[in-house]
C-alpha cells in the first residue's frame, strides 16, 4: 500500500468531515479565549490582583494558543504533495510544542511579578464581586470547551486541539486556585489579618507552577510526536499482527510512524523463496490487512525479501538458486553416489545467446548451486533454447498411423486406462503430439510420471519421426471420453 500524494491526511480518519469538525471547535475555542481574556484582563486592572491579572495572561495565551490551533489544523488538513509526501499534519506537533513556549514564558513573568510584591512593592487589593463572577464564569466556560475539544480529539486524533484541550484544564485548576487567593485575602482584609494580603500573589506562584507542570507534558508529548516516538505496545500488536499470518518466516524490520491523524507502517517480510509471485501477493495482502487491524486507516507499505526454509530439499534449493540468476529450470534429477550428490538439469536461455554466452552463464550457475549445496559434487547442465518466436504449427487432420501407435504403447502400460483426445501437430519437420491419459484416482503422482515417462519412450520407439510428446494424465473418476 503506497503514499499517494493526493492523499490528505485528515482522511484518517474521518474525511472532510473531521476536518470540519475540528476547525468548527478550534474557531468556538478562538471565540471563547477572546472574551475571557478580556473580562479578566478588565477586572484584574480594576482590582489590581495578581492572581486574575495571572489569570488573564494566561488567557491570553489561550488566545494566541487557540488561534495557533486553529491555523495548524487548517494547515495540516493539507492534502499530501511532493514536497510533504506524509501530508502536514506534523504541523499540529508543530504548533503544541510553540503552545508550551508560551506557556513557560506566562509562568516566568507571574512568578516574577508574585516575588516582586510579596518581598518588595506589596499592591493593595481593590475587591469587588466581579473577580469572583468572572473567575466563576471563566470556569465553567473552560470546563466545557475542554471536554468538547478533548472529544473531538480523541474521535480525530489531533495533537493540536488536544494540546488546547489540556491547556483549558489548566486554566480550570488555575482559576480556582485564584478564587482560593482572593477569598483569602478578602477574608484576611475583612478579619484584619495582614499576612493574609499574600494568599493573592501566594495564588499567583500557584497558577505559575501548574502552567509550568502542564507545560512540561504538553512539551514532552509533542517532542515525542515530532521525532516519530510509538508506544511499545502498539508496536508489539503490530509485530504479533504480522506475525500472525500463515506463511510468514519473519519480520526482517517494522517501523511505525505516526503524522496527526495518520500512522504510516513500513514492514519488510521474510517469506520462503520457493513462492511463487501470485502467492507472495497474497502473503502482502495478508500483512497489510492484520497492519489495518492494529492501526485503521493506516498507510502500509511492506517489502519481502526470499529466505531459503530448514523444510527445503535439494531439489528446491536447486531450483532457487535458479530463480536467484532468473534461469528457467526443469526436468532435474538428483543421484546420490558414494563420493556425494550428482545433479541433472535442463536450462533454457533465449535463443538469440551464443553458445560462449551460454556456457559461462550455466557454468556461472553450477558453481553458485555447488557452494549453496557442499553435498554436490558434480552439476551436468543440458542447455536448451527458449524460442523467442511463437511457432504456427500446422494441424494434421488425423494420422491414423501415428495414433495407433501411440495406442499400442498405452496398452503395454499396465497402469494406463485409456488415451484420448490424440492430436498431431507438424511445425516445419517437425511432428509434435499430444493426448489425454487417464490413470487410477489413487495413484501417486511419482508413479504417475513413471509411467507417463514409459508411455512416451514405448511410443517414440515406434514413431522415432516424433519430436515432441506431451501428456496429459487425468483421474479415473473425472475421464468422459472412456472407449
Amino acid at each position: 500500500m503506497s503514499i499517494d500524494p493526493s492523499m490528505s491526511s485528515a482522511a484518517i480518519p474521518g474525511g472532510a468531515r473531521a476536518s470540519a469538525e475540528k476547525r468548527g471547535v478550534a474557531m468556538v475555542s478562538v471565540g471563547a479565549a477572546c472574551v475571557m481574556t478580556a473580562l479578566k484582563l478588565a477586572v484584574g486592572l480594576l482590582t489590581g490582583s495578581l492572581g486574575v491579572l495571572s489569570d488573564a495572561a494566561h488567557s491570553a495565551l489561550d488566545l494566541a494558543g487557540s488561534a495557533l490551533t486553529f491555523l495548524s489544523v487548517v494547515v495540516s488538513d493539507r492534502p499530501a504533495d511532493w514536497n510533504h509526501p506524509y501530508g502536514h499534519a506534523k504541523v499540529e506537533n508543530i504548533s503544541a510544542f510553540v503552545e508550551t513556549g508560551l506557556m513557560a514564558a506566562s509562568a516566568l513573568w507571574i512568578t516574577g511579578e508574585a516575588v516582586n510584591r510579596i518581598f518588595f512593592h506589596p499592591v493593595a487589593l481593590r475587591y469587588s464581586v466581579w473577580p469572583f463572577l468572572v473567575l466563576g464564569a471563566s470556569i465553567g466556560v473552560d470546563l466545557w470547551r475542554s471536554r468538547r475539544l478533548r472529544n473531538v480529539a480523541r474521535r480525530t486524533r489531533s495533537e493540536a486541539l488536544e494540546a488546547d484541550a489540556l491547556h483549558f484544564a489548566s486554566d480550570i485548576w488555575a482559576s480556582v486556585a485564584v478564587l482560593a487567593g482572593l477569598t483569602t485575602a478578602w477574608v484576611g482584609h475583612a478579619e484584619h489579618v495582614p499576612w493574609l494580603r499574600y494568599a493573592d500573589p501566594a495564588a499567583a506562584l500557584i497558577v505559575s507552577g501548574m502552567i509550568l507542570v502542564f507545560g512540561w507534558r504538553l512539551a514532552w508529548r509533542a517532542v515525542g510526536a515530532l521525532t516519530d516516538e510509538i508506544a511499545p505496545e502498539l508496536h508489539t500488536q503490530v509485530l504479533d499482527a504480522v506475525h500472525g499470518v500463515q506463511g510468514v518466516l519473519g519480520i526482517d524490520q517494522a517501523r511505525v510512524r505516526r503524522s496527526g491523524s495518520a500512522y504510516f507502517a513500513d514492514v519488510t517480510l521474510s517469506l520462503p523463496r520457493k513462492l511463487t509471485f501470485q502467492r507472495t501477493e497474497t502473503l502482502v495482502r495478508e500483512a497489510t490487512a492484520a497492519v489495518e487491524r492494529v492501526l485503521p486507516g493506516a498507510d502500509v507499505v511492506i517489502r519481502t525479501v526470499p529466505r531459503p526454509t530448514v523444510a527445503e530439499s535439494v531439489f528446491d534449493k536447486v531450483r532457487g538458486v535458479a530463480a536467484r540468476n532468473n534461469a528457467v529450470v526443469h526436468d532435474v534429477s538428483i543421484e546420490a553416489f558414494a563420493d556425494g550428490l550428482h545433479v541433472e538439469q535442463h536450462i533454457e536461455v533465449t535463443e538469440t545467446m551464443t553458445l560462449l554466452e551460454g556456457h559461462r552463464f550455466v557454468r556461472a550457475l553450477e558453481e553458485e548451486i555447488r557452494r549453496e549445496l557442499p553435498q554436490v559434487q558434480s552439476v551436468l547442465t543440458h542447455i536448451e533454447s527458449e524460442p523467442a518466436t511463437i511457432e504456427e504449427p500446422v494441424r494434421v487432420e488425423r494420422d491414423r498411423r501415428i495414433e495407433e501407435r501411440l495406442r499400442e504403447a498405452a496398452r503395454e502400460v499396465p497402469e494406463v486406462v485409456d488415451i484420448h483426445e490424440v492430436l498431431v501437430d507438424r511445425v516445419g519437420e517437425r511432428v509434435h503430439v499430444t493426448c489425454h491419459c487417464t490413470l487410477p484416482d489413487a495413484m501417486k503422482m511419482r508413479r504417475v510420471h513413471e509411467s507417463i515417462t514409459e508411455l512416451e519412450n514405448r511410443f517414440k520407439l515406434r514413431c522415432p519421426e516424433v519430436d515432441r510428446v506431451l501428456i496429459h494424465p487425468e483421474p479415473a473418476s473425472d475421464n468422459q471420453h472412456r472407449q
